[in-house]
């Protein structure tokens, strides 16, 4: 056997040693350029509506504490993104939905979509919120839609705002109000239950003939509705369908400081409406047990109190404080229109349709 020179075989090893070394290197170096791909086990999703919002914080605060990356699909306003929901039936495209509110809650229940969840935080939650006896939706928010209306107007016109529904079919406000459609927009829907809890199913229509009368007009959407139409933008109109958190809004988002907002919620007895909205996990959800850690996160504090300033929406939860703009500008209607969230899933189509015919042919 030829005999192996000494120097040889230690520079051979010392090769081996650095190319290895060079491998592990290189191999670190690669996975903290490019970090391992979460697996499904650690990927909550949560499918919303699309005007849903969080602050970034929030959502890392929840991330770092469960372990997990959150993955959110808007996917349309509330009935859209229900219908997709209902579509993928038994093979859901989430774990958990936000967005469903009391009037799309019979439907959400009877599609038996969701499954129950008895979360702890409830107990820090009303009753009144808490619609669904088998907790397959779980109450986050709530939010009061209101007639809004500009106050420099009626100053400068030396009018007193409407105090009642009634109120807008007298002469004095004619061609003052701008509505949505409810066909297509939330607080529109909202203000035509309004409209039903006062009058009843008999006269509702009587109502919104007088309102027609009257030359209401009606928009497709919020956005046109507050923001051309409504006179405190540069439109016509001084009373627009809105929310009773769009006063402390306008103090939030002014280009020039101010320190009063420039309109008003009429929150008189039965002149608004109350949305609710919730939260489930889905029926065949890869990651139940994720989608509770979530549910419980957005009925605790953090996230409750993150909700005012971020969607203008009130939280349940009882131990939440409200934004200072809130407690100074906003004013909560002691009773709000009532509609049952079962009679709203039998009828909301025939009403709509019963609606438009009125209004709008």
């Amino acid at each position: 056997m030829k005999k192996t020179n000494s120097r040889s075989f230690i520079l051979s090893i010392q090769g081996i040693v650095l190319t290895s070394l060079f491998a592990i290197s290189v191999a670190a170096c690669s996975s903290q350029m490019n970090p391992p791909t979460p697996t499904e086990s650690d990927v909550l999703t949560v499918m919303t509506h699309d005007s849903f919002a969080a602050s970034e914080s929030v959502i890392q605060k929840f991330e770092e504490q469960s372990g997990v990356t959150i993955r959110f699909i808007k996917a349309g306003d509330t009935g859209s993104a229900l219908n997709k929901a209902i579509l993928a039936k038994g093979n859901p495209l989430a774990d958990a939905f936000y967005g469903v509110d009391n009037t799309f809650l019979s439907r959400a229940i009877q599609e038996e979509i969701f499954q129950p969840y008895d979360s702890p935080l409830l107990k820090d939650i009303p009753t009144e919120f808490q619609l669904d006896p088998q907790k397959r939706l779980l109450p986050v928010d709530y939010g009061d839609v209101c007639l809004n209306y500009d106050k420099a107007y009626f100053q400068q016109h030396n009018l007193l705002p409407p105090q009642s529904l009634a109120d807008l079919t007298q002469p004095e406000f004619k061609r003052s109000l701008v509505v949505e459609n409810p066909a297509l927009s939330s607080p529109g829907l909202a203000f035509l239950l309004t409209t039903i809890g006062v009058y009843g199913e008999e006269h509702y229509l009587d109502y919104w003939q007088k309102l027609v009368t009257n030359d209401v007009i009606v928009v497709n959407d919020w956005e046109t509705a507050y923001y051309t139409e409504f006179s405190a933008h540069g439109g016509s109109r001084p009373l627009v369908v809105s929310y009773n958190s769009s006063p402390p809004a306008e103090v939030i988002f002014a280009e020039t400081p101010i320190t009063e907002p420039p309109t008003a919620a009429l929150t008189a007895n039965s002149t608004c409406f109350r949305q609710i909205e919730f939260v489930g996990i889905l029926k065949g959800a890869k990651n139940p047990h994720l989608a509770q850690n979530w549910i419980d996160f957005m009925l605790g504090v953090d996230f409750q109190s993150d909700m005012p300033l971020q969607m203008f929406v009130f939280p349940v939860n009882l131990n939440t404080p409200l934004p200072e703009q809130f407690q100074k500008f906003v004013v909560i209607p002691k009773e709000t229109a009532q509609v049952d969230a079962n009679l709203i899933g039998e009828n909301r189509d025939k009403w709509i349709q019963e609606w438009t015919t009125t209004v709008l042919r």
